[in-house]
């Protein structure tokens, strides 16, 4: 079994702003160039759709038009709280089962917050599960500082 993986990250903003930002706001900042399915087969995606609400679907529109499902909300508690299956596979593969992810969005101050991000349910991915986390935890890393804690003003 292998362990949760946490980040943590501090944003320029209130929590209500830092949860907006991340779910409502994902289309405008999350790297379409990098971290999507059909940039990893060689174009941008075009877009990330969110139905931001509990039993919402969380979908890449990609370059070509074709739509992947990353994941569903189970857990919508604004502005507290969200948490989803995710998962963003390769080009090809058939999505067996996801992991969870689950974001907090704790106050700081009026201007900060600091948001945990959790990602269980590696066993998921069977025998892949050990580079799926790896992948996962440098790619979490790169997406949060460098997407979105500047879209929440930082």
């Amino acid at each position: 079994m292998l362990d949760p993986l946490v980040k943590t990250i501090d944003v320029p903003c209130n929590a209500k702003t830092a949860f907006d930002t991340f779910i409502g706001g994902m289309a405008g900042w999350w790297p379409l160039d990098r971290f999507t399915v059909s940039a990893m087969a060689g174009t941008p995606a075009k877009t990330i759709r969110v139905d931001a609400r509990r039993g919402g679907e969380i979908t890449e529109i990609g370059g070509t038009g074709e739509e992947v499902l990353w994941g569903v909300i189970d857990e919508y508690d604004p502005p507290q709280a969200l948490g989803l299956s995710f998962h963003i596979p390769r080009p090809g593969d058939v999505v067996q089962d996801r992991s969870h992810l689950r974001l907090r969005f704790l106050p700081m101050g009026d201007d900060e917050t600091r948001v945990e991000l959790t990602q269980t349910n590696w066993e998921a991915f069977g025998d892949m599960a050990s580079d799926v986390r790896g992948g996962y935890d440098g790619g979490w890393s790169m997406i949060l500082d460098g997407a979105f804690k500047p879209a929440c003003g930082g």
